[in-house]
């Protein structure tokens, strides 16, 4: 959808395209759902109760007191009761989920987040060529990437890490196998100065499976949910399940990463929306 600004002189300014990043959430039966993969069915389908306007007219007629007969076409209100997951679907991790502490400060729970900090310009770097691979998305990877872009990152960016896992069925095992972060390169975008790291995978890090094994391998602690450890040290907000990041230009937009309001936790589902 295009949208027109006006400015106060009454020139007209830039149309703004507006390019939804949230991946819809829609209810999965969990029989369909691969065994190997059931571990992680609480952070992919929500449980919803569909209570549709018959529902919804017994419930009217109980609280008026009155006939069916009464309300238009016998119907009454629909709504849903919903069962999720704080890190379910397109979600906000705040600093809480890494940890107690974050730079030997309490860490910020979802909804003590400055909204500013969630409003910000953004750059994509591509790494689909590491597609289906679970391998390290490593320093020398995002410096190639920003270089192919000609971009620096800056103060208050967000980096998005496009890797197209979004295009595969939700059930699919592939989906899981994406490429992920390492404690380097996760700290090398804080040092660059991001705010915000994204990515359309379903982890910030390498898959489960990978770093399970690196560590059962080597007994080394380092292989243990390094990405994300990594902001214990330095506040960094991390958004998972995007999607549609091959719809934007490399940079020159802003994105609006924006939580549920929930009081007191880790995460929050978002509604993540780029302003082009």
């Amino acid at each position: 959808m295009l949208h027109s600004r006006s400015s106060q002189a009454g020139k007209p300014l830039p149309m703004t395209k507006l390019i939804d990043l949230t991946r819809p959430l829609v209810a999965i039966d969990k029989d369909a759902f691969p065994p190997t993969l059931q571990p992680l069915y609480r952070i992919i389908s929500p449980e919803v109760d569909f209570v549709g306007n018959d529902r919804g007219a017994d419930i009217m007629c109980e609280l008026f007191s009155c006939p069916k007969s009464d309300l238009p076409d016998g119907e009454g209100w629909a709504e849903e009761m919903v069962t999720l997951s704080s890190h379910l679907g397109t979600h906000v991790d705040a600093p809480l989920h890494y940890g107690s502490t974050c730079g030997g400060a309490p860490a910020k729970t979802v909804d003590q987040i400055p909204l500013e900090e969630l409003f910000c310009d953004a750059v994509v770097l591509d790494m689909t060529h590491k597609k289906g691979t679970g391998d390290a998305i490593t320093v020398d990877d995002i410096k190639r990437a920003l270089e192919a872009v000609q971009y620096q990152i800056k103060a208050g960016d967000a980096v998005l890490i496009r890797t197209d896992h979004d295009k595969f069925s939700i059930t699919d095992p592939v989906r899981y196998n994406y490429p992920g972060l390492i404690r380097e390169s996760a700290l090398y975008l804080a040092q660059c100065g991001a705010k915000v790291g994204g990515t359309d995978a379903l982890g910030w890090d390498r898959p489960f499976p990978k770093m399970v094994a690196e560590y059962q391998k080597t007994k080394d602690k380092a292989h243990i949910w390094d990405a994300h450890f990594a902001y214990r040290d330095v506040e960094v907000y991390v958004i998972q399940q995007l999607v549609n990041l091959e719809k934007l230009p490399a940079h020159g937009f802003k994105v609006a990463f924006f939580p549920i309001l929930l009081v007191g936790a880790s995460a929050a589902p978002a509604r993540v929306v780029a302003f082009v």
